[in-house]
């Protein structure tokens, strides 16, 4: 079962796509939220979900003060997952909450004409999605970041580092079971992009 931890829709149960997707679990999405909260990166924010399966990551941003939450999910029975649980959501909010929108179409079709100012991105593919298809992703979202965004990625823990575009610097790698969680943010203006990345250092 899958709920919302925190925020105006703690408790909330969410529906989950019968098959297909792999819902980060509620030791993860807590960790992430923590860290998260701990940086103020939640509240107020322009948040996407990319591949978002149930919406679980952008759904509890959203309890949690977010302004805006795209989730981006390209599988039909996912997509309609994730609109009944953006409504659930919203009727929690009581008319007061953030504005949540789906989009059914893949995260590089979203991304390429997508609008920028993202304070938040949170990109949890399929573990078997390839490297080159990541890496693309991450190079389009580069783009479309705000000023110290924040980017988590959740992959395998034996998958590869991703491998990270100009304009995103990765900061750390944590691990939790088969799940690593790889933290990164916005280049600084005047970092230009050209600076090698600092290695990430496992947990």
């Amino acid at each position: 079962m899958t709920r919302i931890i925190a925020g105006f829709a703690g408790s909330l149960t969410l529906a989950v796509p019968r098959s297909g997707t792999r819902p980060t679990s509620d030791r993860v999405r807590e960790a992430i939220f923590s860290a998260l909260e701990a940086r103020d990166a939640v509240d107020g924010a322009v948040v996407l979900d990319l591949y978002a399966g149930s919406g679980a990551l952008g759904l509890e941003a959203a309890s949690r003060g977010a302004s805006e939450v795209v989730l981006v999910e390209k599988a039909r029975p996912a997509a309609e997952v994730c609109r009944r649980n953006a409504a659930a959501v919203a009727r929690a909010a009581r008319g007061s909450g953030p504005r949540i929108r789906v989009e059914a179409r893949s995260v590089a079709t979203y991304l390429e004409s997508a609008p920028g100012g993202v304070d938040l991105a949170f990109i949890d593919p399929p573990y078997d999605l390839g490297e080159r298809e990541l890496a693309r992703d991450l190079e389009l979202l580069a783009d479309l970041l705000a000023p110290e965004a924040t980017v988590v990625v959740e992959r395998s823990s034996r998958s590869p580092e991703p491998a990270w575009p100009a304009g995103i610097d990765p900061e750390r790698r944590r691990d939790y079971g088969e799940t690593t969680l790889w933290w990164a943010s916005a280049s600084a203006p005047d970092a230009g992009g050209d600076q090698p990345p600092t290695p990430s250092q496992p947990a």
